[in-house]
């Protein structure tokens, strides 16, 4: 990956293709889990998701296997994808970028009030 493609964003958007390629080929249920998991990740996602992407792909690979086994989406993930995607990202005290954006609010105010206060 050179300067550019980072700056621009063009290899993310090559490698989303890819993935959106490989997801259709999959049968309808993957197909939906693929749709669920990825509404699931994207909160913990940085800026662009790069970060993101290596799991992105673990996760489509999962259910790439799973089809080709004759395994449902269901037998593999449960019922509980959003746990799922929570254990992906290192557990559910995984920070979302939600957490991070409210921790920087919260030190820009508390460093306001400290400048008022004294």
């Amino acid at each position: 990956m050179n300067f550019w493609e980072t700056v621009t964003g063009s290899d993310l958007t090559r490698e989303w293709k890819a993935f959106e390629a490989r997801a259709k080929a999959l049968p309808d249920d993957h197909r939906a889990a693929w749709e669920q998991i990825k509404g699931q990740l994207f909160p913990y996602g940085s800026f662009t998701s790069r970060n993101l992407t290596p799991i992105f792909d673990a996760a489509l690979g999962l259910l790439e296997e799973t089809a080709a086994d004759g395994q449902s989406a269901q037998e593999v993930l449960g019922d509980d994808i959003a746990g799922f995607c929570a254990a992906l990202t290192g557990g559910e005290e995984a920070r979302t970028y939600r957490d991070r954006w409210r921790e920087q609010l919260n030190r820009n105010v508390a460093r306001k009030l400290s400048r008022l206060g004294g």
